[in-house]
């Protein structure tokens, strides 16, 4: 009991502190650190842990370059579609422009053919007509002359008599 009267007059709190040989646990806290600081310089630590860095910066500015060559690879593939895409356009246009020339041309062919088609066929219709209009002329004057020579024939068989024929048949022996 002695010994508890003792340790709470020590403490102000009521409360004592722990020490070993004479150090405070602070004290021991300190020199702990002072140890593991000087173990850590002493097995190069430092050195160790400042290599790895370095050694995870070159791996990074590796990685930096080489998404700086991918990078510029990028740009230079897209400039390079975007003049292929500029120039597939331009092509179409071109493409498109012949393809609406050849179209008029086409179309022109077309429209002079058609031309030249209703010419014929007209002038095939004219000639058609002309030569129905021949036939007919023809056959009016084959009636004409059918009917001339039957009139021809019933007026000289009305006029001409026996002694018609008799001084006709007389001045052909006459004749000869």
């Amino acid at each position: 009991m002695a010994d508890i009267l003792m340790l709470l007059a020590s403490g102000a709190d009521g409360h004592a502190e722990p020490g070993v040989l004479g150090l405070d646990s602070y004290q021991w806290v300190a020199l702990a650190m002072s140890v593991l600081i000087a173990v850590f310089i002493w097995k190069k630590v430092p050195g160790i842990i400042t290599g790895g860095l370095d050694s995870k910066i070159a791996a990074i500015r590796t990685a930096l370059d080489e998404a700086k060559t991918l990078r510029a690879e990028a740009e230079g593939l897209r400039a390079e579609y975007a003049a292929k895409i500029a120039s597939a356009e331009k092509d179409a246009e071109a493409m498109l422009a012949g393809a609406r020339q050849e179209a008029d041309a086409i179309l022109a062919k077309a429209e002079a053919d058609s031309e030249v088609m209703v010419a014929r066929r007209q002038k095939m219709a004219e000639d058609k007509i002309a030569a129905a209009e021949r036939a007919a002329i023809a056959e009016v004057k084959a009636r004409a002359v059918t009917a001339a020579a039957a009139a021809s024939r019933v007026l000289i068989a009305k006029a001409h008599d026996g002694k018609a024929d008799k001084k006709l048949a007389d001045e052909v022996i006459a004749s000869l």
